[in-house]
């Protein structure tokens, strides 16, 4: 069997390698940082479709997850109507699920190289990249911790602030994911305070005092230059998942099951190339294929919808138009899905 690289090792990472140690096949792993960590993240995984959790053989892994339905989003604290999700969304850590990935990748036999990293210049024959994309334009903040006895007004909070956005759900350990993007603003604070800080500084006051008033695990408390998504999938000069193929804005919920996706998308071409039945050059084309025709179109919509969620004047207008009940919340779902 001809060996596999994959360069990365989130969910999307981590899934493929997992896939194809139990077909058999040789792989390495090379991830720049270790195991177990927290990172900044919704940690709330939607539109993930049956057919590639039954594929990537991903059941065991999310077994524990919290089940979401209820959606309520706020627009500078004010509630409007929640709705329901056409399908179960699940919250569970990265912390946990990354972790759990890594164990059996290792069980299976799969060679895990962390704190190594490899520069994206090096490509090579059955070389995958699931790393971060280099990309170019304005980064925003991205801040994130755990919050325990946090009441919930649904399963999912979504608050629109001052060219912000936070999501709130519940994650496995029963804790609630507080995870935000923020327009960089001035701040001397550190830790969950820089939080707080941005949270007042977007508007939303009241989030913040809620915050406050949580027990914190403040070793969960991360912050990162957050990009606010791409609006096509990345040119096929090599094979790439996750974020390194497509990052959509966080505000679908949607990047996980996307790096999923992506992982099952590749898994049969890279089967038939380390079986010798293909090339290289056509596994590439192949998994380029495929993610164009699955990714382009939501990619398309959830670039032209995100200022709606972050600049204060479209979130009044996405406000009167919910209010008014006149957003097909379903169908704007199954095509952002």
């Amino acid at each position: 069997m001809r060996p596999i690289e994959i360069v990365g090792g989130g969910v999307g990472g981590l899934a493929l390698g997992l896939s194809l140690r139990r077909s058999g096949v040789p792989v390495t792993l090379f991830e720049a940082g270790g195991y177990p960590r927290h990172r900044v993240c919704g940690e709330f995984i939607s539109g993930l479709d049956a057919v590639t959790l039954e594929a990537l053989g991903l059941h065991p892994f999310l077994s524990d997850s919290c089940p979401h339905r209820s959606v309520t989003y706020f627009v500078r604290e004010k509630p409007l109507r929640p709705f329901v999700l056409p399908a179960t969304a699940w919250g569970i850590s990265r912390h946990a699920l990354d972790t759990r990935l890594a164990r059996a990748f290792v069980g299976e036999g799969g060679d895990l190289r962390t704190h190594t990293r490899i520069h994206e210049e090096e490509q090579k024959l059955g070389r995958v990249f699931a790393v971060g994309r280099k990309r170019k334009g304005q980064f925003w903040v991205g801040l994130k911790v755990h919050a325990h006895d946090m009441p919930l007004v649904n399963d999912f909070e979504v608050h629109l602030g001052d060219r912000a956005y936070v999501g709130l759900s519940r994650v496995e350990t029963g804790a609630v994911n507080l995870c935000g993007i923020f327009s960089e603003r001035a701040s001397w604070a550190r830790g969950v305070a820089l939080l707080t800080d941005y949270l007042r500084a977007a508007g939303l006051g009241s989030l913040a005092e809620r915050l406050g008033a949580a027990r914190l695990d403040t070793e969960s408390f991360c912050v990162t230059a957050a990009p606010l998504g791409d609006r096509r999938v990345a040119d096929a000069d090599r094979v790439r998942i996750g974020d390194a193929c497509a990052s959509i804005p966080p505000f679908t919920g949607n990047g996980l099951a996307m790096a999923l996706q992506g992982a099952h998308m590749a898994l049969g071409p890279l089967r038939d190339y380390a079986a010798g039945s293909s090339e290289w050059e056509q596994a590439v084309a192949a998994i380029g294929r495929r993610q164009r025709l699955r990714f382009r179109r939501r990619l398309m919509l959830a670039s032209f919808l995100h200022p709606f969620f972050l600049e204060p004047g479209r979130q009044d207008f996405l406000a009167a138009l919910a209010r008014a009940r006149l957003i097909p919340f379903r169908t704007a779902y199954a095509v952002l899905h």
